[in-house]
């Protein structure tokens, strides 16, 4: 039995909490803390009368590296479970060094003033994290989190090689409103309008963005789906760790609605990130944007229908050619009936805690800096069947 942090009060965090305390003999004390403490109030109230238990609540700025030091030192966590913003990864790793605390997150740290998706700055933290004898866990979420286990799954039980990947994210939920992101709108929007990139042959290949289209059928009833070529941080460290790739790809579904809307926004330059005047201040557009687009927790009530996350992969297995396609479908509406979230933020929060588990019972566990596919699946595996995020391996 464990305590543990957890850093950020939005939808992610919000499931996490709940998920953390339905699992009391691994998370034995949890505390959550955010920049607002009414939103951890929140939550907390909601995980009390879901699971009966109480969980502790904190206001914290998580880019202050003393005031995040002092709350760990107080409250004395085995691990923290970073679900902030992504600018914030640095500044809580380097506190969990100084505090010699194991550290997790769900995506990777990107500059304030720049959309840039690399693990760079992260992977730099190798050798200070092995020194200190400390595991940091890099992208416990889905998609990356999730696909990247798939694919360790897959290399260890389904190929022998694995030479084409495409990762294929739909969602095929309806929440009614004209436009509304399902999570943070500003890293959303940051993530979706970079260019496009995939790797081929030992080599990235870069798109414009949304340029590259394709149709999927995905099953179990869901039907084909418009797919946009994108780049997500999962492929990096995949290509580095998969044998035999020679392609890689990401592909996330958007209704036409969805990116008329977009590209209005972005005409009108609403979803710039270089700071303009007004009125005498500086403002972030993108950042204004966010404040007037609905909270993508407010969307929990409001969606119906599913998402179908998965990895569809083609290589060799005792000399003949093998294709699979590992997925999860979650529902929007089961996801709120046990947690009061959407399937958005559902998909990321449990194997957020699926990871924090892992490391907690020594399932995972490592000196240094890891991503998912580094260590066995089969334990985080079994964990999604038994915590509401069950797959499906289909031969194609």
């Amino acid at each position: 039995m464990s305590k543990v942090l957890i850093i950020g009060a939005g939808g992610v965090g919000h499931v996490v909490a709940h998920k953390c305390a339905m699992v009391p003999e691994v998370f034995s004390e949890i505390l959550l803390a955010s920049r607002t403490v009414s939103k951890c109030e929140t939550i907390a109230a909601s995980v009390r009368e879901k699971t009966g238990r109480t969980i502790e609540t904190a206001v914290i700025d998580a880019d202050n590296a003393a005031e995040t030091a002092a709350l760990i030192r107080r409250f004395g966590p085995k691990i923290v479970i970073n679900v902030a913003l992504p600018y914030q990864d640095l500044t809580i790793m380097d506190t969990c060094l100084e505090t010699g605390v194991d550290y997790l997150d769900t995506a990777n740290y990107e500059p304030p003033d720049e959309a840039r998706f690399e693990y760079k700055w992260q992977w730099a933290y190798q050798d200070r994290f092995r020194e200190k004898g400390l595991m940091a866990l890099l992208g416990s979420g889905f998609d990356p989190g999730v696909t990247n286990v798939f694919c360790a799954y897959a290399q260890k039980h389904l190929f022998d090689e694995i030479h084409e990947l495409d990762i294929i994210d739909c969602n095929a939920g309806d929440h009614g409103q004209p436009f509304a992101t399902n999570f943070n709108p500003e890293i959303n929007i940051r993530e979706i309008t970079q260019r496009g990139r995939y790797w081929e042959r030992g080599e990235w290949v870069e798109t414009d963005p949304l340029s590259w289209r394709m149709s999927y059928d995905f099953p179990e009833g869901i039907g084909p789906r418009d797919c946009y070529l994108m780049y997500h941080e999962e492929l990096e460290s995949l290509v580095r760790n998969i044998r035999g790739l020679k392609r890689a790809r990401f592909w996330m579904t958007f209704s036409q609605n969805y990116l008329n809307h977009l590209k209005v926004l972005e005409n009108v330059g609403m979803t710039a990130i270089e700071p303009v005047d007004y009125n005498g201040q500086k403002i972030v557009p993108l950042q204004f944007l966010r404040a007037v687009l609905p909270e993508p927790g407010s969307l929990g009530p409001l969606t119906r229908g599913r998402t179908c996350i998965g990895c569809v992969m083609k290589g060799v297995k005792d000399g003949r050619p093998v294709r699979k396609y590992i997925y999860n479908i979650c529902s929007h509406e089961e996801a709120y009936r046990e947690v009061g979230s959407q399937a958005i933020s559902y998909t990321t929060g449990v194997p957020a805690m699926i990871g924090a588990m892992m490391m907690l019972t020594g399932k995972w566990r490592g000196e240094g800096v890891f991503n998912m596919e580094e260590l066995d699946p089969d334990p985080f595996m079994e964990q999604l069947n038994r915590h509401g995020l069950p797959w499906v391996v289909r031969d194609l």
